[in-house]
């Protein structure tokens, strides 16, 4: 009797694994197409930049110590050999989005599943809810080897070795089975995913701002340890590997795994440990309209991403006083916009290539706003929304007029602050130059905005991936097309092409005017085709 039943259980334990495969594989591809290309373009992007030891030497020299560049991508170890070089540019990097990786995709494979409702039918089979919970971690797991998988081969096609490359890519993605542990306790606390990802997000915030004291500041080195960021970079790679250091991540990993699965056993479905909003005293500040009723709903949301930037950009400003002009060798001067990083030897060339980065962060928020329009219909409370006297145009215009509110917020909120610590730092950037830099952000996430919007209406189940595609597609192009020398109508494609760095560089009206006017357009195109299609819940 027992053979057969262990037959039939491992059945739907494989389906739910399966699904949670299926349901994550547009973010897995993403985050897989974004390891491989950043893998294979820093090895090669130094290579054909610092061709001899010569020009190596003065880059070690100058950029290794620069605090501005340590905030992004941790300690530099050995900056003379491609593989040090590679380690540090990657490894500080993608274990930033590893981490993201492993949050977002345990925030939805459990409490996203749970919010649809699919996690009550499986759970009606004769499957336990211990087994889909860890049947779902399983496939996280796989969703991990993939992002590994992809991570090597971009190292290997850069001509790193086999066996560096190998562990370079372990160190990345060790943080993912530390964020999917506190993704999954965030889930169990949290009464929706979309609180969960909130939990979880000031988590990372947390051990990221760690991780930036530990490598900026003097004598703060032992902060590292406190952090799984600061874990990655002390497993050395292709510098005095550390595989001892292994242990701290699985040690965590199997804590936090092993907490939540206990915590997921002690709630209703549908719950969470924390109290939920509906359980408190009704305010009904903000329900006057649906713009208003967007707002409320976003406001926690918007004033957290907000905070992060502030706060952020106020010590990328402070640090960048301390940014000099190097001597960069001439061959390099002509290679280094090839990195993807452009000038970053003067504190305006290096605000330039922060606020490069703000560019793609406020793209990303537009994606998630619309994400939540979508979230919000597949739900099923868009119906009853609309089954007052609400207008579909007014509900999505709205929606669209807070997130554009939300970018504007930003992105001039990140170019204040910018400018605040520019000042306490002794840079010499001025007000109009840090406000300019961050408007200068406004044209590219209105476009992004606008398509997104425009899959939302035409495709809403996959718009979210395509907006989130686009935006990390076009990104990366940039560098891979200079790098594989494309022509360059093939690399003016992306619209990160088109962009000034300022304060570095003007701010190209015409281009942005372009940009804007394509977003708007979209917009509108999106308004009249969500009028007309069927609303679809998930």
């Amino acid at each position: 009797m027992r053979r057969p039943r262990g037959r039939t259980a491992r059945g739907p334990a494989s389906a739910v694994a399966a699904r949670v495969l299926r349901g994550g594989r547009v973010l897995t591809a993403t985050f897989a197409y974004l390891f491989a290309v950043y893998s294979f373009i820093q090895p090669v992007g130094y290579r054909g930049t610092y061709p001899d030891a010569a020009d190596r030497l003065a880059f070690a020299r100058d950029f290794g110590g620069n605090t501005g560049l340590r905030l992004f991508y941790g300690e530099p170890h050995g900056l003379l050999t491609v593989a040090g070089y590679s380690a540090w540019r990657v490894g500080g990097t993608l274990a930033i989005a590893a981490a993201a990786f492993g949050l977002v995709a345990t925030a939805q494979a459990l409490r996203g599943e749970e919010d649809a409702g699919r996690t009550e039918i499986v759970l009606a089979g004769i499957i336990s809810r211990r087994t889909a919970y860890w049947s779902a971690m399983a496939a996280i797991g796989v969703a991990a080897l993939a992002l590994w998988a992809a991570e090597f081969a971009g190292f290997v096609a850069g001509r790193l070795p086999a066996a560096g490359s190998a562990y370079l890519a372990l160190a990345t993605v060790s943080v993912i089975p530390v964020f999917a542990g506190l993704g999954a306790v965030a889930s169990q606390l949290a009464p929706s995913r979309r609180v969960a990802l909130e939990l979880g997000g000031g988590a990372v915030a947390l051990f990221l701002l760690l991780r930036a004291v530990a490598d900026t500041a003097s004598g703060a080195g032992w902060l590292r340890w406190a952090t799984p960021l600061g874990w990655a970079e002390e497993l050395r790679p292709f510098t005095g590997a550390r595989p001892a250091v292994l242990l701290l991540p699985a040690v965590a990993s199997v804590l936090l795994l092993g907490t939540a699965a206990r915590l997921a056993a002690r709630r209703d479905l549908g719950s969470g440990l924390l109290p939920a909003r509906g359980s408190a005293e009704p305010r009904l500040a903000l329900l006057s309209s649906p713009a208003a009723q967007s707002l409320r709903s976003q406001r926690g949301s918007l004033l957290a991403w907000t905070g992060c930037f502030a706060v952020f950009m106020f010590i990328l400003g402070l640090v960048s006083g301390g940014v000099s002009p190097a001597d960069i060798p001439k061959n390099a001067a002509r290679q280094l916009g090839k990195l993807g990083t452009g000038s970053i030897a003067t504190p305006s060339g290096y605000l330039s290539f922060v606020f490069f980065l703000v560019m793609l962060a406020v793209s990303l928020f537009a994606c998630a706003q619309v994400g939540t329009a979508r979230r919000e219909e597949a739900g099923q409370q868009l119906e009853t929304l609309l089954a007052l006297p609400v207008s579909r145009v007014r509900w999505l215009g709205g929606r669209l007029l807070i997130a554009a509110g939300g970018i504007v917020l930003i992105s001039l909120t990140s170019g204040l602050l910018t400018w605040a610590g520019a000042v306490s730092g002794g840079a010499g950037i001025t007000l109009p130059q840090a406000l300019e830099a961050g408007a200068n952000c406004l044209p590219v996430a209105a476009l992004f905005l606008g398509l997104t919007a425009l899959a939302y209406a035409v495709t809403p189940r996959a718009s979210v991936a395509i907006g989130y595609g686009i935006v990390t597609v076009t990104f990366l192009w940039q560098a891979v097309g200079a790098l594989l020398g494309a022509p360059g109508w093939l690399v003016d494609l992306t619209p990160f092409a088109h962009v000034g760095l300022v304060p570095a560089q003007p701010f190209r009206a015409a281009d942005a005017a372009v940009m804007a006017g394509l977003g708007l357009a979209a917009a509108l195109a999106a308004l009249a085709a969500f009028r007309r299609r069927d609303l679809l819940s998930a």
